[in-house]
């Protein structure tokens, strides 16, 4: 085992700082870093740990924005140097610590591809089964859950587990009533007869060490067509959503308010002047039909009254350009942010497909009242999960966090989850009782007790201490 030097209990400052923060600015403290390099190091310091009565805060890439990769004293066990990566047909076995965009690079060489795609390809494999991560085209494909085939698990006594899909917990977790919606990462989604799999997944790092996974990969599609469609109004965007979720078969369906259209025209000044919404789509093409669906898709934005400066393309350059069109908002929220010298404060809120446009117009009429032009909307509006960013000025945090926590509950009243991929991590562990009544937490409480019975893994994560 490499380590990092001993610090003092409130500064961490002989661990580095790259294992002390998130991508949401949130910042802890750490002891000891320890960065294993296979399996039996991680189960030699689960054991060290164990003996000491240490915590241990499991480190992923950095990527996300709860804090649940943040340690608030105790020791950081970094998965970074599990990166064992094996590409055949059908699947790919990875180590914890290999980077998505490797995964996607060593699937594609293969004419394979990962169906998730969640956003951030600098993320670990490792963290995205904790956080059961999806993205944009978790709208076809589901999220990471669904393509999970074999998990390695090491528990906080040491043991490790090597389970398949179909593999039976060999105890009875009990049963939790789940949110109607098609995303969800709040809590343990328990059930009784459910597998290890689907125990571990979404856990954040709280039940166990996720050392190795093996994922379901899909061959290649022929083509792909994209687009950016453009509209004056935000009324005849989600029209055009409810017609394409019904009519068409899209892989992506992502939506930008007018708040995010003016924010994103610094870095594509070719935003037409008039739009006021969009929708990106990404529509997977066989060879035989691909001219079929791009005059199918012509005619759809023409119904649906799209502005004519809308973008539209089948070409690899001008789909990359879409893609760094999608993934340029979060940067330019994380950006403003910085600047503004607040943390992150934006929601992760799904509800039912019924309720999409009740939840956008409710989040938008409060944002309107509170920080008008301080605001953004945009993400994953196929799913009913859209991310609301708010960039309050450091005197407005306290408002700014009594929102999002009144967002949470709207989103539980009407049926949906706090929590739709990123999981609640520290930042946002208070929201879980948002969402389940006493008697499903304590549910959840001895499947941790069980597990992790000196409550070392993740301690303050997922559960507030």
């Amino acid at each position: 085992m490499k380590e990092g030097g001993r610090a003092g209990s409130s500064a961490g400052d002989e661990v580095p700082l790259a294992y002390l923060e998130d991508a949401s600015g949130f910042r802890g403290y750490a002891e000891r870093l320890i960065v294993p390099a296979d399996e039996a190091g991680v189960v030699a310091a689960l054991g060290e740990a164990s003996s000491a009565g240490v915590p241990l805060t499991i480190a992923g890439a950095g990527t996300g924005v709860t804090g649940a990769r943040v340690p608030m004293g105790g020791w950081v066990l970094s998965l970074e140097k599990l990166t064992r990566l094996e590409i055949g047909h059908g699947y790919a076995i990875a180590g914890a610590g290999v980077l998505l965009r490797d995964l996607d690079l060593a699937a594609r060489q293969s004419a394979q591809f990962y169906p998730p795609d969640p956003t951030e390809t600098s993320a670990s494999v490792g963290g995205t089964v904790a956080t059961n991560a999806s993205g944009a085209r978790s709208f076809k494909y589901g999220a990471t859950r669904r393509w999970i085939e074999r998990l390695r698990v090491v528990l906080a006594d040491g043991r490790v587990i090597d389970a398949g899909r179909g593999d039976i917990v060999d105890f009875d977790p009990g049963t939790i009533p789940l949110p109607e919606v098609t995303k969800n990462t709040a809590g343990y989604q328990l059930r009784s007869g459910m597998d290890w799999i689907d125990l571990f997944t979404g856990s954040e790092g709280t039940l166990g060490v996720i050392t190795e996974a093996q994922l379901g990969l899909l061959p290649a599609p022929a083509g792909v067509l994209a687009g950016v469609i453009f509209f004056s109004n935000d009324n005849a965007a989600l029209d055009a959503v409810d017609d394409w979720r019904a009519t068409a078969s899209a892989r992506v369906l992502e939506y930008f308010d007018r708040p995010s259209l003016a924010l994103l025209r610094g870095r594509f000044p070719e935003i037409p002047s008039a739009a006021s919404a969009a929708i990106l789509f990404e529509q997977e093409l066989a060879a035989e039909t691909a001219l079929d669906e791009v005059g199918t898709w012509l005619a759809r934005t023409e119904a649906a009254h799209a502005l004519a400066e809308s973008w539209l393309a089948d070409s690899a350059t001008d789909r990359e350009r879409f893609r760094r069109f999608r993934h340029a908002l979060p940067e330019l929220v994380n950006d403003t942010v910085r600047r503004n010298g607040t943390l992150k404060m934006g929601t992760d809120h799904a509800v039912p497909i019924a309720h999409n446009r009740e939840m956008l117009e409710y989040y938008r009429r409060r944002l309107e009242a509170e920080f008008p032009d301080r605001y953004v909307i945009f993400g994953h509006i196929g799913d009913a999960h859209l991310h609301v960013n708010m960039l309050p000025s450091p005197e407005d945090a306290e408002r700014a966090s009594a929102l999002l926590a009144e967002f949470a509950r709207r989103a539980v009243a009407l049926g949906g989850t706090v929590s739709a991929e990123h999981g609640l991590g520290r930042r946002k562990a208070h929201l879980l009782a948002v969402q389940y009544a006493p008697d499903h937490l304590a549910r959840m409480r001895a499947v941790k007790r069980r597990l992790d019975f000196d409550n070392l893994l993740g301690r303050g994560v997922l559960w507030a201490e």
